[in-house]
């Protein structure tokens, strides 16, 4: 589970906790479909492309991580095949990730309809590198801007 400095620990899981491999999974996934999609704008390709990892972001964002397409993936194929996990997190933290991939998602959709290229090559390369940095270092740019938020609001709180 993430504690509020967000590094996952290693203990059983609690009820609503998520093996810290599977949003690294979906990264992976992530970082291809973008970087595909950044090197065909301004085809049709790149707006199908973005159009399925905009869905994508907005099924982990507003269903949940549990109906979204790379976590269901890992789940029911990867894990399976996996040793048993051993580090479990709090699911809102990728979530909360998810929803800001859905926002670069959809500006960058809206700019490519629009003919926007750059703000399209902005909206995406920013989405890219986020899910480049949790592929590959396992830092996630959103879980982080959650744990802040929340450590900001609830100092506030209790000001």
């Amino acid at each position: 589970m993430t504690t509020l400095d967000s590094r996952p620990t290693a203990a059983k899981p609690v009820a609503r906790s998520i093996d810290v491999r599977g949003p690294r999974f979906g990264a992976v996934i992530t970082t291809v479909v973008l970087a595909v999609t950044l090197l065909t704008i301004p085809t049709t390709t790149s707006i199908l492309l973005l159009s399925w990892q905009t869905l994508v972001f907005a099924l982990g964002s507003i269903v949940g991580l549990q109906a979204q397409p790379y976590g269901v993936l890992y789940r029911k194929v990867v894990q399976p095949r996996l040793a048993a996990p051993t580090e479990f997190e709090d699911p809102q933290p990728p979530r909360f990730a998810q929803s800001v991939g859905l926002a670069f998602g959809v500006v960058g959709l809206i700019a490519l309809i629009v003919g926007a290229t750059p703000v399209a090559y902005v909206a995406i390369g920013f989405a890219l590198a986020a899910a480049f940095l949790n592929a590959a270092f396992n830092v996630c740019l959103g879980c982080e801007m959650y744990l802040i938020g929340r450590r900001l609001f609830s100092s506030r709180a209790t000001a």
